[in-house]
């Protein structure tokens, strides 16, 4: 069984025992947190699709942490001019684990 989630602005698909990145959420480690915007869920002989989220669906997942992300650079250079610009960026981000994936029917 899997589901397609949305967090934030960015949609996931996940299992059961899945990690995942997503942006930061304000949520403190160790807490439980429930993702009930499920766009699409698939079990053994089923596919249900939300429009645009599955009523009665949630998938439950443990926060592992706040981190950041891996760093991005940015570069440019004007040739012959003797000029250059460079800045980096590291996204803020949690890890989850999904623990269940619980359908309402």
């Amino acid at each position: 069984m899997y589901a397609i989630v949305e967090v934030g602005a960015r949609q996931y698909s996940v299992k059961k025992n899945d990690i995942i990145e997503v942006n930061k959420q304000v949520v403190e480690k160790g807490k439980d947190i429930v993702l009930d915007k499920v766009l699409l869920v698939c079990s053994d002989k089923t596919i249900e699709v939300g429009q645009p989220y599955v009523k009665g669906v949630k998938v439950e997942a443990s926060v592992l942490g706040q981190f950041k992300g891996e760093k991005s650079m940015a570069y440019k250079y004007r040739r012959r001019k003797n000029w250059h610009w460079s800045k980096g960026h590291r996204d803020q981000l949690t890890g989850l684990k999904i623990k269940s994936i619980e359908l309402g029917l």
